[in-house]
């Protein structure tokens, strides 16, 4: 697989994912749904292990690299469907977007990458701006809001240090076995979880929409998801595949638009312009002002030579 390939497959998926977590949270208890969703992934990805005879390693480094993603799984998704049930999928999208912040601020911690520019940080701001611009007539924290938006803030956070922490290990395994592994691990805390906060079983009250969605989750979120982002993972940097959820809340609120009948406004069109240009700058800003600082040198010399 291309790295392109699996950078834009965990784009359109992460996109989907917000709504997807609300949805199947409409009519099963959130931890259950996201219980479901595991057991889903866990099944079909051993059976492809299985099938495939995918090497799956237990030694001492690769259950440090599964306990390291096992941590973005768990923190992440059990956050997040959480957040769910105070908050849209317009904002969950909106505070994974400070994930590229957080994984550049811990990266340079933990992994020593280079400092962080000038330029990249007024990029970063840039499409912040934007997306505060998109999903500001979403946001609200009246009432128990609260509580949904400190819950994605954990998952954010638990998901960026997840993807640093990662990138630590120096291990090259099939990306398939570090999502097996990682959900193998991760699948018992997703059980207790689903114990401790709810332990029932009711599902007279699930509907179409959320099982759909569920089993939408379980197949593309989880299993082919992570696929694509571990393998994206071993080869770019944890603060460059963070850059895609500066993205991903543009088109959940365009899909939005066709799926929920949601308005598309003169300020989500504004705030979607923010977002790209942030990005633009963001990937090719050093290498421009860089050519231009240059291009200005070699005629201030020109003239001084005259």
């Amino acid at each position: 697989m291309q790295v392109s390939v699996a950078y834009l497959a965990v784009l359109l998926i992460w996109s989907t994912t917000p709504l997807g977590i609300v949805w199947s949270s409409e009519t099963i208890n959130p931890t259950m749904a996201v219980l479901l969703r595991m057991l889903i992934a866990v099944a079909l990805g051993a059976m492809i292990i299985f099938i495939r005879k995918i090497d799956l390693p237990w030694h001492k480094q690769a259950i440090r690299l599964y306990i390291y993603s096992a941590l973005g799984i768990f923190g992440g998704m059990s956050f997040s469907y959480l957040a769910a049930g105070y908050l849209s999928s317009g904002i969950l999208s909106l505070v994974f977007g400070l994930a590229p912040v957080l994984s550049a601020i811990l990266a340079r911690r933990i992994l020593a990458e280079p400092k962080i520019s000038t330029v990249r940080k007024l990029s970063m701001l840039l499409s912040f701006i934007g997306l505060g611009l998109v999903c500001a007539d979403n946001f609200s924290l009246t009432g128990d809001s609260i509580y949904g938006l400190v819950y994605i803030l954990i998952a954010v956070f638990l998901f960026s240090l997840s993807g640093v922490l990662v990138k630590s290990v120096s291990l090259a395994i099939h990306p398939m076995a570090t999502t097996v592994g990682a959900l193998t691990l991760a699948l018992p805390l997703f059980i207790i979880n689903w114990l401790l906060l709810d332990g029932s079983i009711d599902t007279s009250l699930w509907q179409s929409r959320s099982i759909w969605s569920t089993i939408y989750l379980g197949v593309f979120g989880s299993l082919i998801g992570f696929f694509a982002y571990f393998f994206i993972l071993q080869r770019l940097t944890a603060s460059t595949v963070a850059l895609i959820t500066l993205i991903t809340p543009i088109i959940a609120l365009t899909l939005g638009a066709y799926l929920n009948d949601e308005v598309i406004n003169s300020k989500l069109i504004f705030g979607a312009l923010l977002v790209t240009s942030g990005l633009a700058i963001y990937h090719w800003g050093e290498k421009i002002f860089g050519h231009c600082r240059k291009k200005t040198s070699l005629l201030k010399r020109a003239n001084s030579e005259r």
